[in-house]
């Protein structure tokens, strides 16, 4: 439920390219403390660019030209894709115990320790502990379950996730969505997720922004939103989400 003081809180955030092209345009909401928000909206919207303005990291040739950006704890983001988001010429333990050891100033045999032990709370395989592997040798859903551990290690306030399932098969979304819910109850961050699958959002979200071409254009209770869409392209989004098919049964 929403705190009465949020946590983050973005007013009328726009982003713009060096051609002067705006990229986001008087993007506002707000974040109470252990809750979770979806951007949702198709590619190219401003879903990541709003995220990357939240972190500070926004790509190079792109500015803040507008709006403020207030937040009372920490950030740590879950990229998209988590093969690019770690160091391919360092084994994955080395680099999850770096973060750890200069994020939270504990001794290098602690951060191992340390490491270990969030990689154990994310189901990685107890192989990680007797023989550390590069990113090129771990599967797609183990990589991102490494992105995470370093986002955790970050002891951050808020997890901001930039569709952090897309690349993987629904299997491991699954897992991976269940593993984010499961930290959030124990840790009591908050979250912005972003993505453009409403039927993942709707299992993670209190409440959803829906993004067009740098605006908002709707936004509300997840399920007020998804039962009572006021803007057509909040139903064209609701409609994308296919349905499973009747599957008919063959008689003999």
């Amino acid at each position: 439920m929403m705190s009465t003081h949020p946590v983050l809180e973005l007013e009328a955030l726009s982003l713009a390219a060096k051609s002067n092209e705006t990229l986001v345009h008087n993007v506002s909401f707000s974040l109470g403390k252990g809750e979770s928000i979806g951007l949702v909206g198709e590619s190219g919207s401003g879903k990541s660019l709003t995220l990357r303005a939240i972190l500070g990291l926004l790509p190079r040739g792109v500015t803040q030209t507008g709006g403020v950006i207030k937040s009372e704890t920490s950030s740590a983001m879950v990229f998209q894709d988590p093969r690019g988001a770690l160091d391919p010429l360092c084994p994955v333990v080395k680099q999850l115990a770096e973060v750890v050891y200069y994020r939270q100033q504990v001794s290098r045999r602690a951060s191992r320790t340390i490491a270990l032990e969030l990689l154990e709370r994310l189901g990685l395989p107890d192989a990680l502990k007797r023989s550390d592997r590069y990113p090129s040798q771990l599967s797609g859903g183990q990589c991102q379950r490494i992105v995470i551990a370093i986002a955790l290690a970050c002891k951050p306030g808020i997890l901001l996730c930039d569709e952090p399932t897309t690349a993987l098969d629904v299997t491991v979304q699954r897992q991976i969505i269940e593993t984010i819910t499961s930290l959030q109850k124990e840790l009591g961050f908050a979250m912005v997720f972003v993505t453009h699958n409403l039927a993942i959002a709707a299992n993670l979200c209190s409440r959803l922004y829906v993004m067009k071409a740098g605006q908002i254009v709707e936004h509300g209770n997840t399920l007020n939103l998804l039962q009572n869409p006021s803007d057509p392209y909040t139903q064209m989004l609701i409609d994308s989400v296919l349905p499973l098919p009747e599957l008919e049964r063959s008689e003999r």
